[in-house]
């Protein structure tokens, strides 16, 4: 792992001002960017600048001295991750030039999502936890394919064509999911997520069982996986005290949405909670369908227990100053939030005093929302608004149908960002299924698509060709019999 040697910012120097850097920010935002190292929660409000001042506290720890190696930042997307390292590199660069020195180069070795982190480091103690070094790791749609195997075999696809008919495999993988990083019974699972599968409870057990067998046969771990092992190895205290003293600090970014296993992690990285830093919004929770529990971010200032005096230990810091909506769109905000029982109290404001109200419209059902979109949106085209100049903004994409049925109606022209992403379209997965099999024997789920690829073949024949191939040691010239299929296959994989 590269080293750096980063002297504190005030090494050198006789000004002892803060740095200038910092001056941009408000004085919210300065007080949490320049906190100590007792735990800290941000409760960033909307549009208060959150990224800005998680990324000017990573660059605080550094000019500090804190080795960059030694920051773990913990974010929900890659590309947030990405995005505050880039910052954080940035403002560092532009302290040590105001001051007239030379920036040392600096790189987050440790920067990325729980899942990402998770899995570099697993592979780095996976002899410790049971695991192959070449394991796999299945995105969601390897992880349903696999799924799919485990139904095949149990025979619950010929169900589907029964009056009871058997939860789809994407169904299947989401309870699997929700029952893991919720951490309780499937039962539970079931009735508060997913009433209608509660008859299938039984089958379920069977199912989710042979699917984590197969997991272990071909040497994979799903998205879950990652975070049950990383929980799993912080349970074991010489292996969490060596994890754990990886790192100085520790950040978190969008802790409102995090699960339990996550919070759970966090708490056996740092038991004390020194260095801890988590930012998020409890008015902001919006993904409990994938497990998420905004009780993480509502207990986090009892979790590290009292401080002397009595006080929580916790240092909790709130970002009020609103930098993208006028003070009208605020003051309904705040009217909702204050009608909440339970979370932080803050109080959004804005320098944009003045600005239209929002509308809070009742309507019959989807079609009158529909209806009353597109009738405000040619309104406003009527006042001079270009079309290219208006956004409607939904949920997810399934719930834009009706309104481009109506804007398709009315023949109104209109551009829909959103879809699939390119990994998960299908010729890309089928490409990627031949590239991992070729490299993993072993990896069934890559193995069943592959298989399917070629004519005529389907489930069974693919169950039967894999089979061979795991009965003669997953060599591939066992595979190389003369039928049609194998001739066809070895083509297929320029064998």
């Amino acid at each position: 792992m590269e080293k750096y040697t980063v002297l504190p910012y005030s090494a050198g120097v006789t000004d002892a001002a803060p740095p200038d850097v910092f001056d941009k920010l408000n004085a919210r935002q300065r007080e949490a960017a320049r906190a100590g190292d007792e735990p800290l929660l941000i409760i960033a409000g909307a549009g208060t600048g959150k990224t800005s001042t998680l990324a000017h506290r990573v660059a605080h720890l550094i000019l500090e001295g804190v080795a960059p190696e030694r920051i773990l930042l913990l974010t929900f997307t890659r590309r947030a991750a990405l995005e505050m390292t880039r910052r954080a590199e940035r403002i560092v660069s532009q302290a040590f030039q105001l001051k007239g020195g030379a920036a040392p180069a600096v790189r987050l070795a440790w920067s990325g999502t729980f899942h990402a982190v998770a899995n570099r480091l697993i592979r780095m103690h996976c002899g410790r936890v049971g695991l192959d070094e070449s394991f796999s790791v299945l995105d969601r749609g390897d992880a349903a394919d696999l799924m799919d195997v485990a139904r095949h075999e149990l025979g619950f696809t010929k169900v589907e064509a029964a009056s009871r008919r058997f939860p789809k495999k994407d169904t299947c993988l989401a309870i699997y999911s929700h029952k893991v990083n919720t951490q309780g019974s499937l039962a539970d699972t079931l009735k508060l997520a997913f009433p209608w599968c509660g008859e299938w409870e039984a089958e379920l057990k069977r199912l989710f069982q042979r699917y984590v067998e197969k997991k272990l046969e071909a040497q994979a771990l799903d998205y879950d996986d990652l975070l049950l092992y990383w929980h799993a190895m912080m349970g074991e205290p010489s292996l969490a005290r060596e994890i754990g003293g990886l790192f100085d600090h520790v950040l978190v970014d969008e802790y409102q949405d995090t699960n339990v296993l996550q919070a759970g992690i966090l708490l056996r990285l740092r038991p004390d909670g020194r260095g801890v830093t988590v930012v998020g919004d409890d008015a902001q929770a919006i993904y409990s369908f994938r497990a998420a529990t905004v009780d993480n971010i509502l207990g986090f200032p009892g979790l590290f227990g009292p401080a002397q005096d009595g006080s929580s230990a916790v240092r909790t810091v709130a970002l009020e100053q609103n930098y993208r909506s006028t003070q009208p769109v605020l003051d309904a905000a705040n009217a909702l939030m204050r009608e909440s029982a339970t979370g932080f109290r803050k109080a959004l404001f804005s320098g944009r005093r003045e600005g239209p109200r929002p509308r809070y419209v009742t309507v019959a059902d989807d079609a009158g929302q529909a209806q009353y979109v597109v009738t405000q949106v040619l309104e406003a085209r009527e006042r001079g608004v270009e079309l290219r100049r208006q956004a409607v903004l939904f949920r997810s994409s399934h719930h834009a149908d009706g309104l481009e049925l109506e804007l398709v109606r009315r023949d109104i022209p209109y551009v829909k960002y959103g879809g699939l992403k390119f990994l998960e379209a299908a010729h890309v997965k089928d490409l990627l299924a031949v590239l991992r099999w070729a490299d993993n024997p072993r990896n069934r789920v890559a193995a069943w698509r592959a298989l399917q690829l070629l004519p005529g073949v389907g489930p069974a024949t693919a169950a039967r060709i894999f089979t061979r191939l795991e009965a003669q040691g997953f060599s591939w010239k066992t595979l190389d019999t003369g039928a049609a299929e194998a001739d066809e296959l070895f083509v297929y994989l320029g064998d």
